[in-house]
């Protein structure tokens, strides 16, 4: 388990004691470091458009703040170039 952090995020800017499971954009998580990985799924906002890599959706959009529905648009066809791209169709 990783030290809860203080502060701003440098990545996201978010305050990091507003982050309680998992920050979609930073990986960030209060019970322990995400780390993001070729295979994490991309979540398109469904405010903004806004496309994040995690594991898991986040609780709100990082870019808006709103607390949206987010689509998995990750690509997994050869056609759009496969696993850890985004879906350009979607």
């Amino acid at each position: 388990m990783s030290q809860i952090k203080t502060g701003l995020c440098e990545e996201c800017g978010k305050d990091y004691s507003e982050i309680k499971t998992l920050c979609g954009h930073c990986g960030y998580s209060p019970h322990g470091e995400a780390v993001m990985t070729k295979e994490d799924p991309h979540w398109k906002c469904g405010n903004c458009g806004r496309t994040v890599q995690a594991q898991q959706p986040p609780e709100k959009c990082p870019s808006c703040g709103e607390v949206c529905d987010f689509k998995n648009v990750s690509c997994y066809l050869p056609e759009c170039g496969g696993p850890g791209n985004v879906d350009p169709r979607l």
